[in-house]
């Protein structure tokens, strides 16, 4: 029986496959960026490229949610501050109701801006960003306050519910990123209740109270003051922890995405030289193979007698 493929023609033909997976592969990771397409690309080299796109998914995650706790965190800093600018200027209004030249007409005029005073500390209670309640706590689709200056207590009991949400950091640490409203504003101890003592010096001078009444509700906003200026102090620690955690996490990212780029990232120029060598052996051997003599079936029948 006379074999198909002599034993040269069958090394020409593996030779020339193994020349056309080189330029083959070598044209995917051009195509592709990667030197891994496949698992038999690189089977070694698997499971820590899993490993690190774990690891890189995690980390961006982590980066994603403190972006989002800076933008909130800022909104809440900025609040606060408006908060006590407000109180300061309910001390001064207090102060010019306080005298004992006062008259009633001007106590009604300061309770009325006090009134106004009220609103605004509550819609800053109020404040949201991106859809949520800020200072509801856990319960942030809540509004933590309502108003009505009609009443003798005009502001509603808080809404919302404790504040217990921290975040991580690229280390896997935790730490809290807020205050509720109640905790804010809204202190059962009524020398650090904001709402409370500023109605109260307002109800005072709706009611034409004595010089020394007016000074003795002045006192109680004078330390809710000293109060919410505690806790702007901690939204500005907050502000530092989060831009550190920021920082680090994103350095953390850019280290594994450098880690990753190092296993899966193709070789450009290597790429290149290898496919312009491949088609370069292939034409050679093309060449080659088409300049050896070639034999006939009547070279089998001489050779045989």
């Amino acid at each position: 029986m006379i074999s198909p493929l002599s034993a040269s023609s069958q090394a020409f033909l593996v030779g020339l496959n193994q020349i056309e997976q080189r330029e083959q592969q070598a044209q995917t990771e051009l195509t592709t960026g990667l030197q891994i397409n496949v698992v038999s690309d690189a089977p070694d080299e698997i499971s820590p490229l899993l490993q690190t796109r774990s690891d890189l998914s995690q980390a961006q995650q982590v980066t994603s949610n403190l972006g989002i706790v800076t933008t909130e965190v800022n909104s809440a800093e900025t609040a606060l501050q408006s908060a006590v600018s407000l109180v300061d200027s309910a001390q001064s209004l207090g102060t010019e109701g306080a005298s004992d030249l006062a008259s009633a007409d001007t106590q009604q005029n300061v309770a009325d801006q006090l009134g106004t005073t009220l609103q605004q500390l509550v819609a800053l209670a109020n404040t949201t960003v991106g859809g949520r309640y800020i200072f509801s706590g856990d319960s942030d689709q809540t509004q933590p306050y309502t108003i009505d200056l009609t009443k003798a207590s005009p502001i509603s009991a808080y809404q919302g519910a404790a504040a217990t949400r921290q975040i991580q950091t690229s280390s896997g640490s935790q730490f809290a990123v807020s205050l509720n409203a109640q905790t804010i504003f809204d202190s059962p101890d009524s020398t650090q209740n904001v709402f409370t003592s500023i109605n109260n010096l307002r109800q005072v001078l709706l009611n034409n109270g004595s010089a020394s009444a007016v000074q003795s509700a002045l006192a109680d906003v004078q330390s809710s003051d000293t109060y919410l200026n505690q806790q702007l102090a901690f939204y500005g620690n907050v502000q530092d922890e989060v831009s550190s955690a920021s920082n680090d996490a994103q350095n953390n990212e850019t280290q594994l995405q450098t880690q990753l780029s190092g296993i899966q990232d193709a070789n450009e120029a290597a790429a290149i030289t290898q496919l312009t060598e491949g088609q370069t052996a292939q034409q050679a051997a093309l060449v080659s193979r088409a300049q050896l003599p070639k034999t006939t079936l009547f070279d089998y029948i001489s050779s045989g007698s």
